[in-house]
């Protein structure tokens, strides 16, 4: 076998799975920590990671936004930046949801390191970002890629 190849899901499973399955495992983490802990502690700590990931949200985004700014300053276009803030406003509807999977996910979105890596590999999978020639990896057979250096001249 040379490779694994890996099959597009069916949207009505992917439907399934992310409205139906994930807040049903959430439900029952919240019934099993609320009966080791008690209610109330349960629904504050869900309150708790609520306002946390909202305040750290807002930092970050302000972060990001002036990443944008700066970008856009330099004469650069913000794709990345842009995306970072995607994946931001993705980790502020996370941490808003109550339960715990859904708020260890959303704060894992909130490490910048880890922001950088989801938008990196999610441009690498969708083909808009190769890596350059002559890198470790090489351009996918048939494509050809052509390096250059440009400079602006305003008249």
């Amino acid at each position: 076998m040379t490779g694994v190849s890996l099959q597009p899901m069916n949207p009505i499973v992917v439907f399934l799975l992310l409205f139906v399955g994930i807040p049903l495992f959430e439900l029952y983490l919240l019934i099993k920590v609320g009966g080791e802990i008690g209610a109330i502690p349960t629904i504050s700590l869900a309150v708790f990671t609520a306002v946390l990931g909202g305040l750290l949200v807002r930092t970050q985004g302000f972060v990001t936004a002036m990443k944008v700014r700066q970008a856009v300053d330099r004469g650069e276009v913000p794709a990345i930046e842009m995306l970072e803030g995607l994946v931001l406003l993705m980790a502020g509807v996370l941490l808003l949801l109550p339960g715990f999977v859904t708020d260890v996910v959303g704060f894992l979105c909130l490490i910048p390191t880890v922001r950088r890596f989801l938008v990196l590999t999610f441009l690498r999978r969708a083909k808009v970002m190769h890596p350059a020639a002559g890198s470790a990896h090489q351009a996918p057979p048939g494509q050809r890629v052509i390096e250059g250096e440009y400079r602006r001249e305003d008249h």
